[in-house]
């Protein structure tokens, strides 16, 4: 063999096997156990966050998908650890019970999760009941208007970020929030606007109001610590973008509205 051929497969081989090497790494990193632990959220209406249940009781959504094929790519089953919201979730960053998720991005979770690649572009408004006394996002800015916001989340930031003289009820999730407005003891919910569309079918004569209070990424994240963990998570992310399969799981759980986060794009 010519010697600059073998000097170059030599090279190849060396890059391949350091590159098998790191690999290894960040998916000891990643996932430690026998199986990943993916922490999702499920609600009453699918988002890039929040998955559904499916007739037999299992999670269907975005979320559930990136985290099937992540499992799949380390090679280990995966399984789901879930929450009632995503504040919950980072409540328990530092706890060791999950290895990855996917959430809003925001500046208080990021002191507890490293976020990673972005997979969806994120809107978050209000949903207003028939009588309450809103017709725009500015108008929430009253003591009289009662807004459900779920404990910990970006959203629920966001929401006393811009209304501050409203009425806020913390709930835990997204059910209690609509037992709520049935009810009538809350006026109004702070959600993304894809939980919102879902969650206006289920209250007659409701209306999610134009614009957005909160306009960031749904993003996958890890507990802070695991850079390499993070690096091999992103890379699977921007895979599943590329490919269409994330245009497909929001396509397919019915958010067809719902925006991809470009190539590259990081919170």
């Amino acid at each position: 063999m010519h010697l600059a051929t073998l000097t170059a497969l030599t090279l190849v081989l060396f890059a391949s096997a350091k590159a098998a090497v790191a690999n290894d790494a960040a998916i000891k990193q990643l996932a430690p156990g026998e199986a990943l632990r993916v922490a999702i959220a499920v609600g009453p209406a699918p988002s890039a966050l929040y998955a559904v249940r499916d007739a037999s009781g299992k999670p269907r959504g975005v979320a559930v998908d990136l985290g099937a094929a992540l499992a799949k790519k380390i090679g280990k089953p995966v399984q789901y650890v879930e929450y009632l919201a995503s504040g919950a979730i980072t409540a328990d960053a530092d706890k060791g019970v999950w290895d990855v998720t996917f959430m809003p991005v925001d500046a208080e979770r990021a002191k507890r999760v490293s976020f990673g690649a972005a997979y969806h572009v994120l809107t978050s408004t209000y949903l207003v009941m028939p009588t309450a006394p809103a017709k725009a996002i500015a108008d929430t800015n009253k003591p009289a208007v009662r807004i459900a916001i779920v404990d910990g989340t970006a959203t629920s930031r966001a929401a006393q970020a811009t209304s501050k003289d409203a009425t806020f009820i913390t709930i835990k999730g997204v059910d209690e929030g609509v037992a709520l407005l049935k009810s009538g003891k809350a006026d109004a919910i702070a959600l993304s606007r894809e939980s919102l569309s879902g969650l206006a079918e289920k209250l007659p004569g409701s209306r999610i109001l134009d614009g957005g209070f909160l306009n960031s990424y749904t993003a996958a994240a890890v507990p802070n610590g695991k850079p390499e963990a993070l690096a091999f998570v992103s890379a699977l992310v921007e895979e599943q973008k590329a490919s269409g399969a994330v245009r497909k799981s929001f396509d397919e759980i019915g958010l067809r509205n719902s925006v991809v986060a470009p190539a590259g794009a990081k919170p």
